[in-house]
């Protein structure tokens, strides 16, 4: 009678492991990949070289840089436990900054896989740094704005200003 127990000296033992390794780090490295694509685009809309997003340290200056926090920001980051207020922070400011509310910010931090990909290739718009801390959502428009005089002319231009209507 032969004995069928697992002994962990054979070759089937270690086989086994490493198609256990494997099987998990495909995944992995999966949504790895599909993570930096879309950050690789997210930061090309802000005007940020792509390539950023794959440097380790070098990613989290870029994206302060996106949202205009100072960059010793990034000796913070590797601070236990104040790091992850900072990060945290920092997700909110990015989506602040392409027009997104707190929701979406809970989206980068829990399924970074789905929402860089899509800030990175949907149709927002980089609306500067902070966005909603600089004064709203949308672009600050300073010719209809309440507390500006609309009487603004072009100093490159001879031509008078169009009548306001």
């Amino acid at each position: 009678m032969q004995n069928y127990d697992l002994d962990s000296s054979s070759g089937g033992f270690a086989a086994a492991i490493m198609a256990m390794i494997l099987a998990a780090l495909i995944p992995i490295l999966i949504v790895a990949v599909i993570t930096i694509v879309g950050k690789w685009k997210v930061y090309e809309k802000a005007g940020k070289p792509g390539w950023a997003a794959l440097i380790p340290v070098y990613t989290w200056i870029v994206m302060l840089e996106i949202v205009g926090k100072p960059v010793w920001w990034v000796i913070l980051f590797f601070i236990p436990c104040v790091n992850i207020v900072f990060i945290i922070w920092t997700l909110n400011l990015v989506s602040k900054s392409f027009g997104q509310s707190e929701g979406f910010t809970i989206g980068l931090i829990l399924l970074s896989f789905i929402f860089w990909p899509i800030l990175g290739f949907g149709s927002y718009q980089y609306l500067g740094p902070s966005a909603a801390e600089a004064g709203g959502l949308r672009p600050r428009d300073p010719f209809n704005s309440p507390n500006v005089n609309n009487n603004y002319q072009d100093p490159f231009s001879n031509n008078p200003p169009p009548p306001q209507a």
